[in-house]
């Protein structure tokens, strides 16, 4: 996936070294996430974000998140 695109509400983002969380909302162009086990959260430097797979991609892998 390129790292130029900008997420997506249902995309799987790299938001930290070794962290993924999926996009749930985007409200105010900041992009909200969520991760197994946590609240979801505001991205807190929506730039770091790096998308690893497309909400299409998740769909396509039967990822059930």
């Amino acid at each position: 996936m390129s790292a130029e695109r900008r997420p997506q509400v249902g995309d799987e983002v790299e938001y930290g070294r070794g962290r993924r969380a999926i996009v749930t909302d985007i409200r105010n162009g900041i992009p909200y996430l969520r991760a197994a086990g946590l609240k979801e959260w505001p991205a807190p430097d929506p730039g770091a974000l790096r998308v690893s797979r497309s909400r299409a991609e998740r769909i396509a892998d039967g990822d059930p998140r």
